[in-house]
């Protein structure tokens, strides 16, 4: 039977909800800044289980099934700083500006989110004060203190795609995308570095989706209006959803995403 819990009047994360900000190697010297916007699968004990069975959980919809992973492994190799947001994309997606629909969802490929359906606006603030400003603040604060130091500065975000979409049978028979709006210097460079490290992995730009300033949020506002280069980066998350495949595709990419940093930086 679904479990629908009571709500706080006041706030939504209460005593024993986790932070919503993890912080890896925040002082990693790299130029090179990770996120990871949909790593986590937290729920907050106000919202119950969102009206949705458990095992729904365990879907793309509900989180970036295998980024998490493969972040914390580029973490490592690169000596990068990484944040990592903990709550479900299902709660609020903070890869999505507020007034974007698809912020806080009623439906996701396919399954009804019933907590979400007809939510108060009182509600959606408090998740996105709680929740989705916290990990952006963070994020700005430290970009901000980065450029003022002088030092060259890339941006990645780490997201992983489902290879088919359950409510529409589309299929993505690709295994890395890399994507971007306005400013296709790490992308088309990565792109580059990567295939010929492996020549056997299909690499697609702008897929499986494109960046814009709707339906985006942390390329367009900390990327692009910074001025710094930056690429999101998609792994079809078939292929991470082991540790093993993680460090695989951490890997893969650790290489190929320092040399094309090196290359806009003027050292390659």
């Amino acid at each position: 039977m679904l479990r629908f819990a009571g709500r706080d009047t006041t706030r939504l994360l209460q005593t024993g909800d986790p932070e919503p900000v993890e912080w890896i190697n925040s002082a990693g010297p790299s130029t090179i800044f990770l996120t990871c916007e949909h790593a986590g699968r937290a729920v907050p004990q106000a919202l119950g289980d969102l009206g949705i069975p458990a095992e729904e959980m365990e879907r793309h919809i509900a989180y970036d099934v295998g980024a998490e992973g493969v972040a914390r492994g580029l973490a490592e190799r690169l000596d990068a700083a990484l944040i990592l947001q903990r709550y479900s994309r299902l709660v609020i997606d903070c890869n999505r500006p507020l007034e974007a629909k698809d912020c806080i969802v009623t439906q996701s490929d396919g399954t009804a989110v019933p907590v979400n359906a007809d939510i108060a606006d009182l509600d959606r603030s408090r998740r996105y004060v709680e929740i989705h400003q916290p990990l952006h603040e963070a994020i700005a604060v430290t970009l901000d203190q980065r450029q003022a130091m002088g030092k060259p500065l890339v941006l990645v975000s780490v997201h992983s795609f489902t290879p088919v979409m359950r409510a529409t049978g589309a299929v993505r028979d690709f295994e890395l995308g890399l994507l971007y709006n306005r400013d296709a210097r790490l992308a088309e460079g990565l792109a580059e570095a990567f295939r010929a490290a492996n020549p056997d992995v299909t690499v697609k730009l702008n897929a499986p989706y494109h960046v814009d300033d709707v339906s985006d949020y942390t390329i367009p506002v900390h990327g692009e209006r910074r001025g710094i280069p930056h690429v999101l980066i998609e792994v079809r998350n078939d292929l991470i959803t082991d540790a093993r495949g993680q460090e695989e595709w951490a890997d893969r990419l650790a290489r190929p995403l320092r040399l094309a940093a090196d290359r806009i930086e003027g050292k390659a």
